[in-house]
């Protein structure tokens, strides 16, 4: 095994085909802004209370909004990626991010902008999933791992970046430009999808769409990234505000599960990929990756603003290292995740990042800038060997119909991981508080100290399903 994979490294690369690469840059392109600005309003939360004379509370909504309707039109991408085609959505998505962002830029008041941005909230949870389908659709599936290392690039981008624009736009100009900046880059990446991504038929059955299955996956997911969402503010899992959403989120699951297996329709997420011990173990895998991500994009600006106290402009530039590291690594991770099994890679890339998670889990008020960002460098770098793979190997062996299930079933793993990493982190940090553990900066950094033990241990637990992944590389029907 270990000497087929060897020649597999060593197998010269295939080239991308020319007019492959120019749709993964123009699907990057159209991505952007919606990856910005998830992460530019999180920064301009008190300033959108002061200006519409809201309350925080009131103001969080603006996300939360967001989120949900997200988490309601993911599971819809699959059937109207059939039904229309992917070109087709994927355009369409790019005008109801357009429109919801003139809008909102717009917005006169509170409710108007949480309205505002619950249309826009269905534009990205339908953009991201057709993303990845245009892109494995043109590929034919080649050099999945060189392409997605392309298209990841607005989802490490978007954490760093963000903060430090929107850091940029709060310092010097009014919060309507975190919208405004949206404008022309959508309206390029209109007119650059309308000209250059190839057209793609839609299915010939002509797929109706399962609204038994809509009515129970779409709110199962939205309901359980809410209750998910609220461990932290609510003080724990056991709380109402939490309980009583992540049960009906689970019971909807379950009634969503009974429902696709024995109807005799195409349900809305075709659950019998998931009899695949591949497939199962990239998704779980890719649940954890999620956990271990999200979890220290939350803690590492909190640790530098709270126990260092530094700006949000400074905090984001302090952010930049994992980026670099992330970017550094992503063409050869990719080519490599293109000419071998994806089991190997990620279990050599998991022992990275756990190791350079290390020092955080020792940071305290005083440590040296230096080692923290030469640990995001190589922590960056490593992420790209877990993400990359998996996304890849996703894919592999899937005939045509079945691209657009497994798009929605990586987007929601991976969504509901980052979810769920972050809030965990957030009540660990919440819970140190509460017993009057921070009390000083060297407590405070303490609680910090102990979120980031947990940090490693998502990253410690993600071994387990990544053991069960595939070891060899396969090719996807056509």
């Amino acid at each position: 095994m270990a000497k087929s994979q060897a020649e597999a490294i060593k197998l010269p690369k295939e080239k991308i085909d020319p007019n492959v690469l120019k749709v993964a840059l123009i699907l990057v392109f159209g991505a952007i802004a919606s990856q910005l600005d998830s992460t530019m309003v999180n920064v301009a939360i008190n300033t959108l209370a002061s200006d519409l004379h809201s309350t925080v509370s009131a103001i969080q909504w603006v996300i939360t909004g967001y989120v949900l309707t997200m988490g309601l039109a993911v599971p819809v991408s699959g059937w109207a990626i059939q039904r229309f085609g992917g070109k087709n959505v994927y355009i369409f998505s790019l005008w109801v991010f357009l429109i919801s962002s003139v809008l909102c830029s717009l917005a006169w008041d509170t409710g108007s902008l949480i309205g505002f941005r619950l249309i826009q909230g269905v534009g990205a949870g339908l953009l991201i999933p057709t993303m990845q389908n245009v892109l494995v659709q043109s590929a034919g599936g080649r050099n999945l791992g060189r392409l997605v290392a392309i298209i990841s690039i607005p989802a490490l981008l978007g954490p760093i970046l963000g903060p430090v624009i929107g850091g940029l736009i709060m310092d010097n100009m009014s919060w309507r430009w975190i919208f405004y900046v949206n404008i022309p880059i959508m309206l390029v990446a209109l007119w650059l999808s309308w000209k250059h991504i190839p057209r793609d038929e839609p299915s010939q059955s002509k797929p109706r769409l399962d609204t038994i299955g809509l009515l129970l996956l779409s709110p199962a997911f939205a309901v359980l990234i809410y209750g998910i969402s609220k461990i932290g503010s609510q003080g724990g899992l056991f709380s109402a505000g939490v309980l009583v959403p992540l049960t009906a989120g689970i019971v909807l699951l379950a009634a969503y599960i009974m429902y696709a297996l024995r109807t005799s329709q195409t349900p809305l997420l075709d659950l019998h990929l998931f009899r695949s011990r591949h497939f199962m173990a990239s998704n779980v895998t890719l649940f954890l990756s999620g956990m271990v991500m999200n979890g220290a994009l939350l803690l590492l600006p909190l640790y530098y603003e709270q126990v260092r106290g530094e700006s949000v402009l400074m905090t984001g530039l302090l952010l930049i290292p994992q980026g670099v590291g992330m970017l550094i690594t992503r063409n050869w991770i990719g080519g490599l995740a293109d000419r071998m099994g994806a089991r190997s890679i990620v279990l050599v890339s998991l022992v990275v990042t756990l190791a350079a998670s290390i020092p955080f889990a020792f940071a305290g008020t005083d440590t040296n800038y230096f080692w923290l960002s030469a640990a995001q460098l190589v922590r960056g770098a490593a992420l790209n060997g877990i993400l990359i793979p998996i996304m890849v190997s996703a894919y592999e062996g899937l005939r045509k119909e079945q691209i657009p299930h497994a798009s929605i079933s990586t987007r929601i793993f991976q969504t509901i991981g980052g979810a769920f990493g972050s809030a965990v982190l957030a009540t660990v940090i919440g819970q140190q508080v509460a017993r009057g553990t921070a009390a000083s900066l060297t407590a405070l950094a303490h609680a910090y100290q102990v979120a980031f033990w947990w940090s490693v241990g998502f990253a410690a637990i993600s071994f387990i399903p990544a053991m069960f992944m595939s070891s060899r590389r396969k090719e996807r029907e056509l």
